[in-house]
Formats: structure tokens, C-alpha cells, sequence
């Protein structure tokens, strides 16, 4: 037989009132509850409990020393891509541009995210090894093939929200205000009442995680342009010499 007990901080008479008061302020919102009253986090409701005004930044130019990656999510009813830049100073992801669009073929998502770079590195949705739309081909060969520079992304479903979270409630993770496709899905992206993750229109919310889980090992910033080699004069007349080797 198995007894479940739960007890809050009220249950606690060592703890005085400045305590708690202490204790909660040390204590990020998403884990309160949890912490205080022993409601557990994984319960229904926001996936992510952190007021849009704490993670949303008005646009501004990134620094070109900024490396960059994006995390993309596959899918004929909807192919969605995030791109992030990293503040490596701060360890702080700034979002700042999405492709959301569905029913189009992979050729033309892949010309959508090659034209906003197509140096920077993406990281895919494992799951996109499986057979895909067109012609039971393996979509991520198939982006590979069309330019796309691409790695599996790391799928660990839990864990990845509790990173991205983490950051949230850090202060290490910022969206751009023009990004309208994420933050709709943010502000629908919750758990049912049986604490599992609603799959509905959670495909940039998906893209997010698989741009985090890889992070680190894809951002790069844009190579420099390779400068030609000076031609010498002699070299120049060289080539074009008709004296009697010519």
C-alpha cells in the first residue's frame, strides 16, 4: 500500500514568516508552488510560466561578431525554422527571425532559410529520419542535399524545456517583438491535466529546443570573405606573352 503526503511550508512551524518570505524570493516563479505548497510543476497549464515582457526585446541590429544557428522542425502542414544569436558575454539566445509555413516542398523551405544565410549552421528534428512526404526519402539528407547545413538536434523532450526555462527565468533568453508566429505559439504552448505537452502548434516551440540542445556546437559567426590574390605585373604580362614560346 502507498501513501502520498504533501505539506507546505504552513506545516513547517520552524520556518517564521521572514523565512518563507526570504526563501520564496530565492526561489524562480516557475518553482514556487512547487517548493511552498508542494504542487507539483509538471501539472497543467503554461510550459513556460514566465510573463512575455520578461523574455520580449524591440528589434535592434545584432553584432556581426554574434555567432548564429536556428533549429528547424519539419512537417507538410507545417515546416517551421528559428534562427538565435548567442551574446557569448552574457550566455544570453536572442531569437530573431522564423520561417512558418506549410504545405510547400522542401525545396522551397530550404531556399526561405538558405537566403538569411546560408553559412549558418541549423539543427534538425531527429525524428525527421523516418520516411518522409515525398517519395519515402529521408528528409534530412534531403535538406542536406539542398544546401542546408544541418545536425540532429538532441530530442530529450523534458530536459530540453527545463534549459530553455532555465534561461527564461535567468534573463539568458530574449525574442525579438517581430517574431508574431513564436510568440503565438508561446502563449498557447502548455501541458493537459495529465501534465503531458499538447501537440499543437508547437512547432517553433519544437524548433527552440532543437536550436538549444545544440547551441554551443553550431553557432559560428559568418566566415570572411576570401580576398583574391594580387596579380604581379610580370605575372600579368606573363600570361599573355607572345614572344617565341607563345
Amino acid at each position: 500500500m502507498k501513501f502520498l503526503v504533501t505539506a507546505t511550508w504552513e506545516d513547517c512551524p520552524h520556518l517564521t514568516e521572514q523565512a518563507k518570505a526570504d526563501l520564496l524570493a530565492s526561489i524562480p516563479a516557475y518553482q514556487r508552488d512547487a517548493r511552498s505548497k508542494g504542487i507539483p510543476v509538471l501539472g497543467s497549464g503554461a510550459i513556460f510560466p514566465v510573463p512575455e515582457a520578461d523574455i520580449t526585446v524591440t528589434d535592434f541590429e545584432l553584432p556581426v561578431h554574434w555567432p548564429r544557428a536556428y533549429g528547424i522542425d519539419v512537417g507538410w502542414n507545417r515546416t517551421a525554422a528559428i534562427w538565435g544569436a548567442l551574446n557569448r558575454e552574457t550566455d544570453t539566445l536572442y531569437l530573431y527571425a522564423e520561417h512558418y509555413r506549410g504545405e510547400a516542398e522542401p525545396v522551397i523551405h530550404a531556399e526561405s532559410i538558405k537566403a538569411r544565410g546560408s553559412w549558418v549552421k541549423g539543427a534538425i528534428d531527429p525524428a525527421a529520419r523516418g520516411r518522409g512526404q515525398v517519395d519515402g526519402r529521408q528528409l534530412i539528407q534531403m535538406y542536406q542535399d539542398l544546401g542546408l547545413n544541418l545536425i540532429e538536434a538532441d530530442n530529450a523532450v523534458e530536459s530540453g524545456l527545463y534549459e530553455l526555462l532555465t534561461k527564461m527565468t535567468g534573463g539568458r533568453f530574449k525574442v525579438f517583438k517581430s517574431l508574431q508566429n513564436w510568440l503565438g505559439e508561446f502563449r498557447l504552448y502548455r501541458r493537459d491535466e495529465k501534465g503531458r505537452v499538447v501537440k499543437e502548434r508547437d512547432h517553433l516551440m519544437d524548433a527552440t529546443r532543437y536550436l538549444n540542445s545544440r547551441l554551443h556546437e553550431i553557432c559560428a559567426t559568418q566566415p570572411a570573405p576570401q580576398k583574391e590574390k594580387p596579380v604581379s605585373a610580370w605575372a600579368s604580362a606573363s600570361s599573355f606573352s607572345t614572344g617565341w614560346m607563345g
